[in-house]
């Protein structure tokens, strides 16, 4: 009947797409448009670290075994990072309509993207989604990183530790912060809560946009800390680090036309 009725819905109340702006032929919980949502192509860089995967312009960066000069140095506490696609375009604009505009059903269509992300064969006991400081969760009402944990959990089965790791403390956003800084501002922010949870488990740490990838190098190192035997991340996108690509500060921003909900 919902099938049958989404189109004279569509005729009595109009809505265009959120994103371009195209009128939408359907009633959905989702107000985006068919060609946007698959819009987003995957984040396959043809010379990368074979670590953290951020993409360079010529391997002249990257040491003999391929890694670059942070996880050379033993600086990287995951043992590998994911991404669905970079953080840019249309991607941008339906990550930033499920966090700053409450569209949660969109979680249900990441997860499709996320568990395409991972490697085929890829082993893990547990996903673990990202801690929001509890100040940020009240504004926001929901953690968009334990919706896309949910989210995949359902497609892979793995079970989701949501209340092993608690954010201790509010910080700035990485990317307003010089790199000298940023070590310093999510020092103590993180902490493992239930490490008998955690103990001897291969974990996926998930959340949203993988930035200057400190947050999620911290998160890392104090599940290590707490006894995880390993500890890979997964993201829905990353920001383009390359010269070409755009700020990353500037990309964190929510594009003015999507200033449609309650924010934080």
């Amino acid at each position: 009947m919902s099938r049958a009725g989404a189109p004279l819905l569509a005729f009595f109340f109009p809505d265009n797409c959120r994103l371009c702006d195209s009128p939408l032929d359907r009633h959905d919980r989702i107000p985006v448009c068919s060609a946007c949502l698959d819009a987003p192509q995957p984040y396959a860089p043809e010379i990368f670290c074979l670590q953290c995967r951020i993409a360079f312009e010529s391997g002249a960066r990257l040491d003999e075994n391929g890694l670059c000069a942070t996880c050379g140095s033993g600086q990287t506490h995951y043992s590998a990072a994911y991404s669905y696609s970079h953080y840019e375009g249309v991607l941008r604009g339906l990550i930033h309509l499920l966090k700053y505009d409450g569209v949660r059903p969109l979680a249900d269509h990441f997860g499709r993207w996320l568990a395409l992300s991972l490697p085929r064969g890829s082993r893990y006991d547990a996903i673990i989604p990202v801690p929001l400081h509890w100040l940020r969760y009240l504004r926001r009402g929901f953690n968009q990183s334990d919706l896309l944990a949910q989210s995949l959990s359902r497609r892979t089965g793995l079970p989701v530790i949501s209340g092993a790791l608690r954010r201790t403390r509010s910080t700035p956003k990485q990317a307003l912060l010089d790199e000298n800084s940023r070590l310093d501002n999510l020092r103590g922010a993180f902490q493992v809560v239930r490490p008998e949870a955690i103990a001897g488990r291969r974990l996926l740490l998930i959340d949203d946009v993988l930035t200057t990838g400190a947050t999620m190098n911290t998160c890392a190192l104090a599940l290590q800390q707490a006894g995880a035997a390993h500890v890979s991340i997964l993201t829905l996108a990353r920001v383009d680090t390359r010269p070409h690509a755009p700020d990353p500060a500037a990309a964190l921003e929510p594009p003015g036309h999507l200033h449609r909900g309650a924010h934080a």
